[in-house]
């Protein structure tokens, strides 16, 4: 049987999602019957706020079910722009291109700004897809491993500094980090400025997690002096607002670039969903307290897994943010501790080398206590901690 398919070269370039992968084994598992503790999805485990879902409604009933203007409805973007606002970016809703998810966002953003043979930036852990996106544009990576310096920037900042060049097209920042939960300092940010400024780079700041910050405080990177023409922020409504399914992000960045990745944005997706922009802007504007909620539990939930792996004398680098940790496993090959973590356990993380951090495996925390304690219990019975 012959094979009619001539795939590119592009899509040979890239694996499937590690993570997306690991959580489809753990939903196959759960479906023979099996019960899977499953700490590798990055997904909130609460409901999406009850008045968002309300708005969401309203906006079916209403009638909003047809395209919108390709970037978004005037009303998000506006409540975009001023959200940024309240972070120090001197934003406009012109300067907004709303997306369906933030990982949208992210893509259009490396096909608009990369060619062949460019140089891309990324601070190691790394979110798998940064990776993969890179790659899909034609790319060559370079990267600084912030794993010896307990995943922060800061002290990381002289192999940035000998890594970033005139060469280097594009620089990767995700504050708070996805896989590490690491937020960086401001002193941290500052050194990124500098670089780019130097060097004239420009700057992904991947802010997805911005709103699950703990003992710290973000910073963004586009309210920093000098980096305002040199900066796309991405950011979504997925993990703030517990609204993973509904598929809503957007990028900020000048009138020059929305222009472009306009062209790209209007021939693939069209727009986001209509009725979906609805319950974003209610997700914006009247929401705070179910974040904060939401916010609290993840930070009681870390707090209890530090304490639990102490108890069996696993030392933890702790995050200020978003709700995942890396644990130090197998140093040798933490692709067969997290499946055995899976097949002995039925425990669901995922391998740190997915995020080019051999050694250790992600665990995600937005689950609930009782589970987390079963999880931990469950890998130290089966010599896995």
């Amino acid at each position: 049987m012959s094979d009619a398919y001539d795939f590119s070269e592009r899509i040979g370039r890239v694996e499937p999602s590690a993570t997306l992968a690991i959580s489809n084994l753990a939903a196959e598992k759960e479906a023979e019957g099996a019960d899977i503790v499953d700490l590798s999805v990055g997904e909130p485990d609460f409901d999406t706020p009850e008045n968002v879902v309300e708005a969401g409604k309203d906006a079916l009933d209403a009638g909003h079910t047809g395209y919108t203007s390709s970037n978004g409805v005037p009303e998000l973007k506006e409540a975009i722009a001023a959200k940024l606002r309240g972070t120090g970016i001197d934003a406009d809703a012109d300067e907004v291109i709303v997306t369906p998810g933030g990982k949208q966002a992210l893509y259009e953003t490396f096909q608009t700004l990369i060619d062949e043979g460019d140089e891309v930036v990324l601070l190691d852990p790394a979110w798998v897809s940064y990776e993969a996106m890179a790659k899909l544009a034609g790319g060559d990576l370079s990267r600084v491993d912030l794993a010896p310096h307990g995943f922060q920037l800061e002290p990381a900042l002289d192999e940035l500094a000998e890594t970033v060049s005139d060469d280097t097209e594009l620089l990767v920042v995700n504050s708070p980090s996805n896989p590490t939960g690491a937020v960086f300092s401001e002193a941290a940010m500052e050194g990124v400025r500098d670089l780019a400024v130097e060097h004239d780079v420009a700057v992904i700041s991947d802010e997805i997690y911005e709103r699950i910050v703990y003992d710290a405080e973000h910073v963004s990177l586009a309210s920093l002096d000098g980096m305002a023409d040199r900066t796309v922020t991405i950011n979504g409504f997925s993990k703030a607002y517990s609204m993973t399914g509904w598929r809503l992000g957007y990028l900020h960045a000048t009138d020059e670039f929305v222009g472009e990745a306009g062209k790209l944005h209007s021939h693939s997706v069209s727009c986001a969903t209509n009725f979906v922009q609805r319950a974003g802007i209610e997700a914006l504007e009247n929401t705070e307290a179910a974040v904060e909620e939401m916010r609290d539990a993840f930070a009681d939930r870390r707090d209890l897994l530090v304490d639990l792996f102490d108890e069996h004398g696993v030392d933890v680098d702790v995050g200020d943010g978003a709700f995942y940790m890396m644990i130090p496993v197998d140093d040798d090959d933490d692709q067969a501790w997290c499946e055995a973590a899976i097949e002995e356990a039925a425990v669901a993380c995922v391998p740190g080398s997915a995020f080019n951090a051999p050694g250790y495996a992600r665990i995600s925390y937005a689950a609930s206590e009782e589970r987390l304690r079963e999880a931990v219990d469950r890998l130290v019975s089966n010599d896995l901690l």
